[in-house]
């Protein structure tokens, strides 16, 4: 299942949504501009190295420049490098389609405070997954997780529209489903991928997928505003919103 929006509109602006999605874009055509050496300097000087902030020293393949040293601000400048279109592409459309809603139900103050905390916690799973790893890690994934995990326990009933490729046949079809099969499901795939991988080898970021989708579930208690609710029911759809989908992403 690949979400491509949801159906779960909701009064206001997301200013916070569309600033930490165009912080990542200004950040990748930066990267973009960068020869692949400059790059790969940049991925170490921002990224987080866990290997440097605990302090394990470098082991296995992939070391890192001798000049980078320890600097715990790179769990936040980490959240906006990005390793390539397809890695920035996946993030921001979940962050898209999932971040206004909860952005609306925390206020802008909070849902970044919460956006950066998520991320952090995320970072400091893998982290203490793989302590010696030399290899940087980068990616707003984390910090999305989060969002996620905030939105499953805000709206589990909301609609979102997912593109299914069913075998055997294979034909692309839209349908909609509940968040909670959705977000469910995609937990659970990073668990299970997370238990059968190796954390200390350069690839996708389980640990940090799962921590930081825990810790949006956690933080959204103290996070949300006031008199939001949590598991909200979903809401009776009007004629108005049949005709008009009430659907927020790309091709919503």
């Amino acid at each position: 299942m690949f979400p491509i929006s949801d159906d779960n509109s909701r009064p206001g602006t997301p200013y916070v949504t569309w600033g930490l999605i165009g912080a990542c874009v200004l950040v990748f055509l930066w990267e973009l501009s960068l020869t692949d050496k400059a790059l790969e300097a940049a991925f170490y000087r921002y990224g987080a190295v866990a290997a440097q902030l605990t302090g394990a020293g470098l082991q296995g393949a992939g070391a890192m420049p001798a000049h980078v040293s320890a600097d715990w601000s790179t769990l936040v400048t980490s959240m906006f490098l990005h390793g390539g279109l397809a890695h920035i592409a996946g993030n921001m459309l979940y962050l898209w389609i999932f971040g206004d809603n909860v952005e609306l139900a925390m206020g802008r103050v909070r849902f970044i405070l919460f956006y950066l905390a998520c991320g952090i916690v995320a970072a400091l799973a893998q982290i203490w997954m793989s302590p010696t790893s030399a290899f940087p890690l980068i990616g707003a994934s984390g910090a999305i997780s989060g969002v996620l995990g905030a939105y499953l326990m805000l709206y589990p009933y909301g609609r979102v529209r997912v593109l299914i490729l069913p075998f055997p046949i294979i034909i692309l079809r839209v349908i909609e489903v509940p968040a909670m099969l959705v977000l469910g499901f995609w937990f659970v795939l990073q668990l299970l991928s997370g238990i059968f991988s190796n954390p200390a080898e350069p690839g996708v970021a389980f640990a940090a997928h799962v921590g930081g989708f825990l810790a949006g579930m956690v933080l959204v208690l103290v996070a949300r505003q006031p008199g939001v609710p949590l598991f909200e029911r979903p809401r009776p759809r009007s004629p108005w919103d049949r005709r008009r989908g009430g659907r927020r992403g790309p091709w919503g």
